[in-house]
């Protein structure tokens, strides 16, 4: 499972982490014995020679890895301007009527059941995003901007009797 992590290419970096870690594309055992002896016959035993193949092969490696690291930077620039572009900006003044996200009712939630409650009434804005809201019965709580829309509805009605009609079953 490791190994198949390692020998994937991963688009943030545009090459496999083995790469990025050893300069070099993995070699997996059934190609091993096969490199091996061609290795063996192309091996140069000058140490000059090898030297300054592994000093070129270094020098190599740290350019794959900062061409990574520039390929991480920019998909990162990528991935955070989309992000941005989905976020609504939402101004919220004192006395709108806004909606709650309830997060708590994703432990325990129904299928049908709305995640939203409300309507409250906004009573102070802070800085950063954090809003004041009042209810009818109850005090003041604070919550964060992120978790509350705005509501355009007219008033609930405190007492909901469900409209169900009863048909006679078709034989």
């Amino acid at each position: 499972m490791l190994l198949a992590f390692r020998t994937v290419t991963k688009p943030p970096i545009g090459c496999t982490p083995y790469i990025a870690v050893y300069g070099k594309a993995c070699q997996h055992r059934s190609e091993f014995r096969a490199q091996s002896l061609l290795a063996l016959k192309h091996t140069n035993f000058d140490v000059q020679t090898a030297g300054d193949h592994r000093k070129v092969q270094l020098n190599e490696l740290n350019e794959l890895r900062d061409q990574a690291y520039e390929n991480s930077l920019i998909y990162k620039e990528k991935t955070k301007r989309i992000h941005d572009a989905k976020i609504k900006n939402r101004v919220f003044n004192v006395g709108d009527r806004v909606l709650l996200f309830n997060s708590r009712l994703k432990i325990f939630s129904g299928k049908l059941k709305s995640r939203w409650s409300g309507p409250f009434t906004i009573v102070q804005v802070f800085p950063y995003g954090t809003v004041e809201l009042s209810q009818n019965s109850g005090p003041n709580f604070k919550v964060n901007g992120h978790r509350i829309k705005h509501y355009f509805g007219g008033d609930i009605p405190t007492e909901v009797v469900p409209d169900l009609q009863t048909f006679p079953k078709d034989n």
